[in-house]
């Protein structure tokens, strides 16, 4: 197989078993292999399975076991998941798919009949895009739909820009394909056959492959009757579509959650269609439908070029899917370009919210289901901590989350070092997100615990440090690398009483710079803030002073700055914890940035995709390292292959105990003692491993190298780190709300809900005199007149 591909074998219509430890088989069904590469997109995967065992797409689920795992089945539900499958059978070279059928649908629908329209008839504003969707459009050879060759505009005069509708004079009917002389086609006409080709863009001369896709199966959203749909609203939507590609408008006779009629708007017209629930079912289904139209299509309306929010919402799923991330802007100019439709901003953006909830739910519905999250946590993952706090009036307040498999994998494997960070949560909520993260043997990022938040405090950094404590159980000292805010430092100091907190040498050089703003010139801060960095780096305090005597030098006032900022955290030569050579907190932005990337999701929808990329990560750094065959870590292998080339040009001098000299060429000697793993350039202490000079007088006594390394970069101790895994959880998007346990409010708005608003711009010119509209006076209104009183 090609690099990035693989060959999917797929069963469907077998049974699962369990055997006695745990792990599924499954027997029965029929197989059939197909190709999947990265470029398979979810869509199409999805189509071309329910072709081959004529199932419904949307009642279908897919599914597959992980490698040297038999016990969990993982969904494929997007474009990510087809290429993570691919990522972890790459070795294989083959995967078994299992196409299953859901047969409980989630979506509930209330028993109780909620009319919209009491009695009276509501128009439901649907756009005709006659100039994509035509009664009739097919090959006057064939009988086929021709939708494969470029198109163009015609107006029986030369002209290209807009379509021209040409009323019969006979019958009063609109014909599409004459052009009022010959009788020949010149609304839409394929350039190579003369035939009419009805599927192109407005503005298009060849029509998109996928968006023909689309508007093809709009016209089919509504075969007849006796078809089902998971509940109204999905009934609704394909109703809306249906309409939309043919080219008429609608109005609704009835439209309840257990019944919808609806009929054509043309007067006259026989085209109607009433659907209702099925009993003791969710189901919806078409009762009686009738398809002809006797009215002249496409023409009720006077503006082609708007549409209903509905519509917009309809359209935008479709985009949204495939970027997640659009802009309104984008997303107006992409339906420009593609149906014609012309939309404000604040018509997208209303499209976009109402698309995204129901791609995604509501978010403010999702905090009800947070007592769910948090028991399924537990139950699939036992071992793990959660703890959900709300505010005296049921508003959320704070949710820390630690995974068994992060717990007992920093107990096991990590150094005792942890780096605190946040990060803002896309959410029209006030949300952070705190982290607590560590490294691996191979200076990987590790995710301990992390927590949710309404608001920023240091009360909350208080909290999420207490529950942090609770779960680690932790005896020995832990170093802490975070920003030096007073309020996290002291909560540091209460809640782990024997930690040490090295200060974060990023925030610190950004309030430096911050604070030192006019007082120095920039080239004078660029030079400043190399010498900082070579300060806080030096392994010695020799070093540490020849640093800051050369910022004397420039600054006296940046110098004092500097050694006022307390540099025992933040030097190594001061600092008396141990951060080996590690000085930023945002380390954990390497793995967290994808926070900042996902579009505004439900807060049930952010904890799972946190533990699903916990997951993953997991996973391959566990069959990573199954195949290492060094006794360090890749990277830590490295650069101790690094120190004993430098240590070639050393000489070493035997002294008397375990205490060496090392001299360079260049005359500088250096003090090894072996027995306290220390040597006098302070590498060896700061980073965990020999340093050259210490490598040269362990190669002169014949040792092991490996034996002075520490144990936290051994490749055993690195599997041990991942020796635990993170179990799924049932689909957090499809679990009804439990209002049972307890209602659960959101936090505060972050900004006022709705579109941006042009502000007012107010006259400068004198003010219209105030005038009633009775007397005709001036000076006050109608209220206030006294006149006619």
């Amino acid at each position: 197989m090609a690099k990035g591909s693989i060959i999917a074998i797929c069963q469907s219509g077998g049974k699962f078993t369990t055997g006695s430890d745990g792990s599924l088989s499954y027997t029965g069904g029929d197989a059939h292999a197909i190709g999947v590469s990265h470029e398979t997109k979810y869509n199409e995967l999805k189509s071309e399975m329910a072709e081959m065992w004529k199932y419904a797409p949307n009642a279908m689920a897919i599914k597959y076991f992980l490698p040297n795992n038999k016990k969990t089945l993982i969904t494929i539900s997007s474009n990510k998941d087809i290429k993570r499958m691919i990522d972890f059978h790459k070795d294989s070279g083959t995967v078994d798919v299992f196409v299953t059928i859901d047969k409980n649908p989630t979506n509930i629908v209330s028993p109780v009949p909620c009319s919209r329209s009491s009695r009276t008839t509501v128009a439901e504003s649907v756009t005709p895009l006659f100039n994509l969707f035509p009664v009739s459009s097919v090959s006057g050879d064939s009988g086929q739909l021709n939708t494969s060759t470029p198109v163009t505009f015609g107006d029986g005069n030369g002209n290209t820009e807009q379509p021209t509708l040409l009323g019969d004079g006979n019958t009063g009917q609109p014909n599409f394909l004459d052009d009022g002389n010959a009788g020949q086609p010149n609304f839409l006409v394929d350039g190579n056959t003369g035939q009419p080709n009805f599927l192109a863009p407005v503005g298009s001369d060849v029509g998109d492959a996928a968006q023909q896709k689309l508007y093809k199966s709009w016209k089919n959203s509504i075969t007849g009757v006796h078809q089902k749909f998971k509940n109204v609203h999905e009934f609704r939507d394909a109703l809306r579509k249906y309409a939309t590609s043919h080219g008429f408008t609608y109005i609704f006779k009835k439209n309840e959650c257990t019944r919808v009629t609806a009929k054509c708007k043309g007067e006259g017209c026989p085209w109607r269609v009433h659907a209702s629930r099925v009993p003791t079912t969710q189901l919806f289904q078409i009762k009686t439908m009738n398809a002809t139209h006797t009215c002249r299509t496409g023409t009720e309306l006077a503006n082609p070029r708007s549409a209903s929010r509905k519509l917009v919402a309809c359209i935008v799923k479709e985009k949204l899917l495939e970027t997640p991330n659009s802009k309104p802007r984008d997303i107006a100019e992409q339906i420009h370009r593609n149906f014609g439709i012309e939309l404000k901003y604040s018509q997208a953006w209303r499209g976009i919210e109402t698309a995204r909830q129901e791609l995604q739910g509501s978010c403010k519905a999702s905090y009800n289901r947070l007592p769910w999250l948090c028991q399924k946590i537990v139950e699939t993952n036992p071992g793990s901590v959660v703890t959900l706090i709300t505010r005296e009036d049921l508003s959320f307040h704070r949710l820390f989350v630690a995974f068994h498999a992060s717990l007992c994998g920093f107990q096991n494997g990590c150094r005792p070092l942890i780096f605190l960070d946040t990060l803002t949560l896309k959410s029209k909520y006030q949300s952070e997100l705190l982290t607590a993260t560590a490294l691996d043997g191979d200076d990987g990022i590790f995710p301990v615990a992390f927590a949710v938040i309404d608001v920023l405090n240091d009360d909350n950094w208080h909290w999420f440090l207490l529950q942090l404590k609770s779960a680690l159980s932790a005896c020995q000292p832990i170093t802490f690398v975070a920003d030096r805010d007073k309020g996290l430092r002291q909560s540091i100091f209460t809640v782990f009483e024997t930690s040490y907190h090295g200060y974060c040498l990023h925030r610190l050089i950004e309030e430096f710079k911050k604070d030192l703003q006019g007082s120095c010139t920039e080239e004078d801060v660029n030079v400043i803030i190399t010498h900082l960095y070579d300060a806080a780096h030096a392994g010695t305090i020799d070093g540490f002073r020849r640093s800051i005597g050369n910022i004397r030098q420039i600054s006296t006032h940046a110098c004092e700055w500097i050694l006022l900022s307390e540099p025992e955290h933040w030097a190594n030569a001061l600092f008396e914890g141990s951060r080996y050579n590690h000085t930023s907190s945002a380390i954990a932005e390497s793995f967290y940035s994808w926070v900042t990337e996902l579009p505004v999701l439900p807060v049930v929808q952010i904890i799972d995709t946190v533990r699903r990329k916990i997951m993953e990560l997991i996973y391959n750094r566990r069959m990573d390292s199954n195949r290492w065959l060094t006794r360090l870590t890749p990277s830590l292998e490295e650069r101790l292959q690094k120190e004993i080339l430098k240590a070639q040009s050393l000489q070493v001098q035997l002294g008397l105990n375990s205490a060496f000299e090392v001299c360079d060429g260049l005359g500088v000697v250096n003090v090894v003692n072996i027995d306290l793993g220390k040597c006098s350039c302070g590498d060896w202490q700061l980073n965990g491993y020999p340093c050259f000079h210490a490598v040269a007088v362990l190669q002169r006594m014949g040792e092991d190298l490996y034996n002075y390394c520490s144990k936290y970069y051994t490749t055993e101790t690195f599997q041990s780190t991942y020796t635990e895994s993170i179990n799924p959880l049932p689909p957090v998007d499809k679990q009804p709300v439990d209002i049972e346990s307890g209602q659960i409010l959101p936090p505060p708005l972050r900004r006022a809900s709705g579109p941006p608003k042009k502000r007012r711009i107010r006259s400068k010119g004198p003010k219209r005199p105030l005038r009633c509209s009775k007397c005709k006076g001036v000076g006050h209104n109608r209220a206030t007149c006294h006149v006619y009183a």
